[in-house]
């Protein structure tokens, strides 16, 4: 079933991304007087087609989903009638050739706007950005932070959920200047983030010692993951850890704590059991896993809450009409701005390339999203939309950006790039993405081993 759900839920995210793309294109070319041919859903020979409309545009659904096209005609491509020769792509001018090609990126970047505009309406779900005890002598405990302030703004900017914290701070700590923690109910905090860089591999919160409040739960088993290394173990939903390995195990951190310090190495859980009632020896092996370069034990298992526990760390924050669309217009900026900066830190090594996710990724995160809920679900199709608008902007040869460098050279010159020119262009944009797919397939599958 979690398969199934993943499997939908990126086939809706993956078409609903390809068709707005698309449709940009098509919109604008119909706006300037361009002739379409197909309206292309996928690549390769259709499986599915139909024509409509005067021009008989062909809309087709392709056996290669990864992306799709819009064919225009144009007379580099084949022989045009006389009689629509003005509606050939190459003979429009510039300008028109260029909103053609930026439509789409653009129709993507639309798209995350309306989705985070009805969200911000709806109301956005999150939890309470209250905070755990500063870990000693990291950046909150120096600030003077404690358990259970609740954090309301960072450098004037308002933080609502523990999203918006980390959100803010991605913002912020590039700057390396000392920021100011505003606090619930009064009170003013400087932190000093000098020498914490961005990476986007690890929480940036959490080097900063900021780290979400958790409640102490009981070390009751209130979930257990299909398939995990504590399904196959036996673990029930009811059982209470009592010990592990012979250590007294008084809440679910310490479970946690114990588990995580301990991955690839074999364990015994002492559990009490109320059915049949008595105690059981469980050996397991916590599966490893990275985070952050660190290797982390992990069995797949979540603790029993309290409902009313969990409801009092919840916060749900609604906009109005205007001022959603103001927050969704400069979220969707900011989104798209921090997207071209990791970008550029990859290039020149400050971040690693192993940020970069491939199709089985953003799969696996389309299912999780989808499996959360409607909400989580917008917020994953909106970012993803930004990073395929974005994407498609680069100046790389093959990509709507590389026929805009094109255009903008045609504007400077007077005429247009040589064949030639457009030729090397294509072999090295088709390297570049070469190389970008295989870096995202190989990040994908050693997240399959590494969990």
């Amino acid at each position: 079933m979690t398969l199934l759900t993943t499997l939908l839920a990126f086939a809706v995210a993956l078409g609903i991304l390809i068709v707005v793309h698309e449709f940009g294109h098509y919109t604008a070319a119909r706006l300037v007087g361009v002739k379409v041919l197909r309206f292309s859903v996928g690549f390769g020979k259709p499986l599915l087609s139909r024509r409509w409309g005067k021009d008989r545009t062909e809309w087709a659904i392709a056996g290669f989903p990864l992306g799709g096209y819009v064919k225009m005609l144009d007379e580099r491509e084949g022989p045009v009638p006389e009689a629509d020769r003005h509606r050939s792509f190459n003979l429009q001018s510039v300008g028109a050739r260029m909103l053609i090609l930026v439509a789409g990126p653009l129709a993507n970047l639309l798209l995350a706007v309306l989705l985070y505009w009805g969200l911000f309406m709806h109301g956005v779900p999150g939890l309470k950005p209250v905070i755990a005890q500063p870990p000693a002598a990291s950046a909150a405990a120096r600030a003077g932070l404690d358990s259970g302030d609740e954090i309301s703004a960072i450098d004037g900017e308002p933080v609502a959920s523990w999203a918006d914290l980390q959100w803010a701070l991605l913002r912020e700590l590039p700057t390396q200047q000392p920021l100011s923690i505003a606090l619930q109910g009064g009170g003013t905090r400087m932190l000093d983030a000098a020498g914490v860089s961005v990476d986007g591999e690890s929480d940036i919160a959490a080097k900063l010692g900021i780290r979400l409040f958790e409640p102490a739960l009981p070390a009751v088993i209130g979930q257990v993951l299909p398939d995990s290394v504590g399904a196959r173990a036996g673990l029930r939903v009811g059982d209470r850890i009592l010990a592990m390995d012979g250590m007294k195990i008084n809440e679910w951190s310490d479970l946690v704590k114990s588990i995580r310090d301990r991955p690839g190495k074999a364990v015994t859980l002492q559990v009490e059991r109320a059915s049949p009632a008595g105690l059981v020896d469980i050996r397991l092996v916590p599966q490893r896993a990275d985070e952050a370069g660190v290797a982390v034990g992990k069995v797949g298992i979540g603790p029993k809450v309290d409902p009313a526990v969990f409801d009092s760390m919840l916060t749900k924050t609604r906009y109005g009409v205007a001022t959603a669309f103001t927050k969704a217009f400069a979220k969707t900026w900011d989104t798209a701005v921090f997207s071209l900066q990791m970008m550029g830190r990859m290039v020149t090594g400050e971040v690693s390339w192993r940020n970069l996710s491939g199709p089985i990724t953003i799969a696996d995160y389309a299912g999780q999203s989808a499996r959360t809920g409607p909400a989580a679900f917008v917020t994953f199709l909106a970012l993803v939309s930004i990073s395929l608008g974005v994407l498609n902007l680069l100046p790389i040869p093959l990509l709507d950006g590389g026929h805009l460098m094109y255009h903008i050279a045609e504007l400077i010159k007077g005429s247009p790039v040589s064949e030639r020119v457009m030729e090397i262009g294509q072999q090295i944009g088709m390297a570049l993405l070469l190389t970008l797919m295989i870096f995202a397939f190989y990040n994908d599958i050693s997240r399959l081993f590494t969990g």
